[in-house]
């Protein structure tokens, strides 16, 4: 049985955020990190993973923006400007979780939506397809940078159990 590229994009924007493949996904990641942990970072040439989901959820929302055909974010001065937290406490970083979650969701119904067209594109740039993968990529970039902090802060188990 030969898959549709829609379901191979799926499948790993599944593994991407929630389906633990050969790397822990995204939400394990996130799994039981507080504010104060979610706030630390390993010194001044890295980021926080605060800072990190910021950085997510700014890039998939940008996309769920192009893919719904919706006026584009503002620019922001460089790519650094994704990372900033102004917010503190853990009120504010329930929130940024759940933001992150809810854009990942719903792209997860545009790519789902994208059928065998995920590769055509009439507009100028890449093709849907092309960037849901650079996406899921980043994610799992960015999910080993995360894990990487929390096991640097010691907040990362010594031993975890998967399937």
């Amino acid at each position: 049985m030969q898959n549709k590229i829609s379901d191979v994009l799926l499948q790993n924007w599944d593994y991407a955020m929630d389906i633990e493949d050969w790397a822990p996904p995204l939400s394990a990641a996130l799994e039981g990190v507080n504010a104060e942990q979610a706030s630390w970072k390993p010194g001044e040439a890295g980021n926080s993973i605060w800072e990190t989901v910021k950085h997510l959820t700014y890039y998939k929302e940008r996309l769920l923006i192009k893919l719904k055909g919706l006026p584009k974010l503002p620019d922001l001065e460089s790519n650094d400007a994704t990372f900033t937290v102004t917010e503190s406490g853990e009120e504010a970083w329930g929130q940024a979780v759940a933001k992150l979650k809810s854009v990942h969701a719903s792209l997860r119904e545009i790519i789902e939506a994208l059928e065998e067209g995920a590769y055509e594109w009439g507009g100028s740039g890449h093709a849907p397809g092309e960037e849901v993968m650079s996406l899921i990529l980043h994610d799992c970039y960015h999910t080993g940078q995360i894990v990487l902090v929390r096991k640097l802060q010691g907040s990362w188990p010594s031993h975890r159990s998967f399937n």
